[in-house]
């Protein structure tokens, strides 16, 4: 007779190590959103114009693109746990250079190391978030655990609890930037980042994820309409967040009289809140037994829902009603709801779509889409803010979520696999 504990050796390692890629990417995100605020504020302390803050962090989103694209190759190549160690050392060296910015630099030298500094953290965030969700499903196949439900759990919690620990990093940015100034903050942040480092090198297995990587650039790009349809999608969709979310509600908020602290406290409080809707995203989700025919459509709904509330803002900012800042504030928080339900949902889908084979390369290719639209959601929410101020963030922001909606029309209802034999035997 078997024993009902036999799967135990197999399941208990598996889980083991999603909670150790979970922690480590804890620790990563707090520091890297604590590190957004440090160069936002201090920078729009030292009189820079919106536009200039949003070239600040150009080079962090656009190498984003190329390290999720050659991180999940090289992750599927080498070993997720290799590549999440990389993407650590890579972030604590861009903030140890980010540290020695001399003030009395000119503008355009300090402009420069910044950007140069920023490019790298850039690539350390998404060679770290590339290993870090794709070794979700590597984990998932591991355990033997191939239920659709396991899976979106697996990926909610992971992303909204990530969520949360960045707004915490907000609220640390702002605190640290106020307390001790922006030096000595970049370097108790590498220091907790070394302690991160060093609980995955001991207790991570180094091959976990590693497979047989494409051999050129067409397979690598040449994935299934799922992928790409939600990719497409996924560009727009963080566009349209960070095209207000950057640089025009910080700015905003400070310009009407908040401090530093306020300001980062309320980015850490709504993003927290986000990440919390993210991990409950299954609860609000209705599940399928083939994982996509509920959750495709609910993908389409939550993006045109989400397109009508920066809408309705630009109209209340337009009129200039009494409190506007508190309409912008209760206005941010139904599109944070929104937006995490819909961020979990295609979260869940890149990995449903995904084979388990080359998930790395597959996640890299989905989160290079993510960072180009962070890309240029950062770009526009500096020229939009400067061009018209947060009416016209708020109509980019609406506009690109009627572009997002349109994407998901794309999307598969059914399981790939089946979609493929009903291609094969016409």
């Amino acid at each position: 007779m078997e024993s009902p504990n036999r799967q135990l050796p197999v399941v208990v390692p598996a889980v083991r190590n999603y909670m150790i890629v979970t922690a480590a990417y804890w620790g990563f995100t707090l520091t890297d959103g604590a590190l957004r605020m440090l160069v936002l504020l201090h920078f729009y302390k030292l009189g820079y114009s919106p536009l200039m803050l949003s070239l600040l962090f150009l080079l962090y989103e656009a190498a984003g693109v190329l390290a999720n694209l050659i991180g999940g190759w090289l992750a599927t190549r080498f070993g997720i746990a290799r590549m999440l160690t990389v993407g650590l050392m890579t972030q604590i060296i861009g903030f140890m250079l980010l540290s020695q910015l001399d003030p009395t630099w000119t503008a355009a030298m300090s402009v420069a190391w910044v950007v140069i500094s920023q490019g790298i953290c850039g690539v350390a965030k998404d060679l770290t978030k590339t290993a870090s969700k794709s070794a979700i499903k590597i984990t998932q196949a591991e355990a033997k655990t191939q239920s659709n439900g396991q899976l979106f759990k697996w990926v909610a919690w992971f992303t909204g609890s990530k969520n949360a620990m960045k707004g915490f990093g907000f609220f640390l940015g702002g605190v640290l930037l106020q307390a001790v100034g922006f030096q000595w903050s970049l370097i108790a942040m590498a220091g907790l980042l070394a302690l991160v480092l060093i609980g995955v090198i001991s207790s991570l297995p180094p091959m976990i994820g590693k497979s047989k990587a494409s051999k050129s650039a067409k397979e690598l790009f040449a994935k299934n309409q799922g992928l790409n349809a939600l990719s497409a999608a996924r560009v727009v969709l963080f566009g349209a967040r960070d095209v207000w979310f950057v640089v025009g509600v910080p700015v905003f908020l400070y310009s009407v009289g908040w401090t530093f602290t306020m300001v980062g406290t309320f980015l850490a409080t709504w993003t927290i809140g986000y990440g919390l809707v993210q991990a409950l995203a299954p609860n609000i989700v209705k599940r399928s037994e083939d994982g996509l025919s509920r959750e495709v459509p609910a993908a389409r709904w939550w993006s045109l829902i989400l397109a009508l509330i920066p809408a309705a803002i630009a109209v209340i900012v337009w009129q200039d009603v009494p409190n506007l800042e508190w309409w912008v504030v209760g206005g941010l928080g139904l599109f944070g709801f929104a937006f995490a339900v819909n961020s979990s949902v295609h979260s869940y889908l890149v990995l449903a779509y995904a084979g388990s084979e080359k998930a790395a390369e597959d996640v890299g290719f989905y989160y290079a889409a993510n960072a180009l639209g962070r890309f240029f959601g950062t770009l526009m929410s500096g020229l939009l803010f400067q061009w018209g101020g947060l009416i016209y963030s708020l109509i980019g922001s609406a506009a690109m979520l009627s572009i997002c909606w349109m994407a998901t029309l794309r999307l598969p209802v059914k399981p790939m696999l089946q979609l493929e034999s009903n291609k094969d035997s016409t």
